[in-house]
């Protein structure tokens, strides 16, 4: 008989969820964004809330809905290469590339940087991100206890300690709300929500489902609608929290410009919220919560990165790719918050849009059949159109002109494709070929090829 989750199971489940997406950058752009909104604020976070925590949600239920063991048997319902190509990639992009090194460079920049003296800056990171990933290697190589470790105590503390941030912040603001900065007076929706993209949780989504999946078969959980409506319940619990630090956090950095000033970043507004509220304290605790964010991220994504790499390449050991994916990652982290962040958008730009349709994919699927033709088709049109957007963003982030090939292709996007300026060029062609394919498949009774049946057994 299977087991039935009590909602304290549900709640370790979520909490632990929420710990391995938040991340220091969960924390800087929404404070950001509050700045810059002003009084638009509330127009913008609902965007943002849409892509920060609503396509992580899709994500989740994508892995649980789709009965897939993995997101590669999931990706290869486009075809078994392009699973492994696509999967590696995103792995790699919310690991050691990006994300990983990411997390420390972010933690030492808000939380230790402000404590540095002239002149040992360099070093203090290196010996800080030694550290940092130290622990990291440490959590990463007993995966089996990342619930009991991460769940019930990194989460919990990271919570409580920012919720007294929070909750100074709503009983005594820090001033009155401002006026938007330019970027946010017209298009306000369209920029909060764009701007969700920058915490990379909906693509990390596809990965930590499958952690909670496997953690939620471990309590007892084995039927394909149990396990998917205990991830239902723990997803919620987590979406819930994510959402309430969202909305507080915007609050906050709306409310900060008449004293703190507009920041080019959302780091210096944490930093002088908290050493208003506390002072010397406040420093310290905001580089606490910072330091358990980022370290709770680093060791769920690295953990995960070990195990489907594993997986993919079985005569390296788990242990070995957590050393390796580590120390690369330490590496990575010191060449600068600033180059991490520079050169991981245009991937985003990139497989982004690729993450998104196969979510709409496999929420769709039985409506066409499962065919193949639609899962292809859909794939090669954002693929056309968001290899030109990552491409478009690498040289404008490296001050080059486009490439002569792509200026006429440029042209024809932004000239014929709906909010192509908002980086969603992708979506109106994507639909309308779903539509098109998926008529076929209905008509013609096409079923995906037997890969469909193999990863959904």
């Amino acid at each position: 008989m299977e087991t039935k989750l009590s909602f304290s199971s549900y709640m370790v489940i979520g909490v632990m969820l929420f710990a391995l997406f938040f991340g220091a950058g969960n924390l800087i752009f929404p404070a950001s964004l509050g700045q810059n909104a002003g009084s638009n604020v509330w127009v913008a976070i609902a965007g943002f809330l849409i892509t920060g925590i609503g396509l992580p949600f899709l994500g989740l239920l994508a892995m649980g809905y789709s009965g897939s063991r993995s997101l590669q048997d999931l990706a290869s319902r486009i075809h078994p290469l392009y699973a492994v190509v696509f999967t590696s990639v995103l792995y790699l992009t919310i690991g050691p590339f990006f994300a990983i090194p990411r997390t420390g460079a972010v933690a030492y920049e808000v939380g230790i940087a402000p404590f540095v003296g002239s002149g040992f800056e360099q070093i203090a990171l290196g010996i800080f991100t030694l550290i940092f990933f130290g622990l990291t290697l440490w959590f990463a190589l007993n995966p089996a206890k990342l619930v009991d470790r991460v769940g019930k105590f990194l989460s919990p503390a990271i919570l409580v300690l920012l919720f007294i941030l929070l909750i100074m912040v709503i009983a005594k603001p820090m001033g009155s709300i401002g006026e938007p900065q330019e970027a946010y007076t017209s298009g306000v929706f369209m920029k909060g929500f764009t701007e969700g993209y920058n915490t990379m949780d909906a693509l990390a989504s596809l990965v930590f489902g499958i952690i909670v999946i496997n953690t939620i078969r471990k309590m007892g959980v084995t039927s394909k609608r149990g396990i998917l409506l205990a991830t239902i319940k723990s997803g919620g619990i987590a979406t819930l929290l994510l959402g309430i630090v969202y909305v507080g956090i915007a609050y906050l950095g709306a409310t900060s410009t008449q004293l703190l000033g507009i920041f080019d970043s959302g780091g210096p507004v944490l930093s002088g919220t908290a050493s208003h509220y506390f002072g010397s304290f406040g420093m310290i605790l905001m580089a606490v919560i910072i330091f358990l964010a980022c370290l709770t991220t680093s060791i769920g994504v690295t953990m995960a990165c070990g195990e489907y790499f594993n997986s993919l390449f079985p005569k390296i050991s788990y242990k070995a790719y957590i050393v390796i994916f580590s120390v690369f990652s330490l590496v990575v982290s010191n060449i600068g918050l600033s180059n991490i962040i520079m050169y991981s958008i245009p991937v985003l730009m990139f497989i982004y849009p690729l993450a998104i349709v196969l979510m709409l994919l496999t929420f769709t699927s039985s409506l066409f059949n499962h065919a193949r033709i639609v899962y292809v088709s859909a794939t090669i049109v954002t693929i056309l159109i968001s290899s030109i957007d990552g491409l478009k963003t690498l040289c404008t982030s490296l001050g080059m002109d486009y490439f002569s090939w792509m200026k006429p292709i440029v042209a024809f996007y932004e000239n014929t494709l709906p909010f192509y300026s908002q980086g969603l060029g992708w979506f109106i062609p994507v639909i309308l070929v779903m539509i098109v394919t998926g008529i076929l498949g209905r008509v013609f009774n096409l079923s995906i090829v037997p890969v469909y049946k193999k990863v959904t057994s």
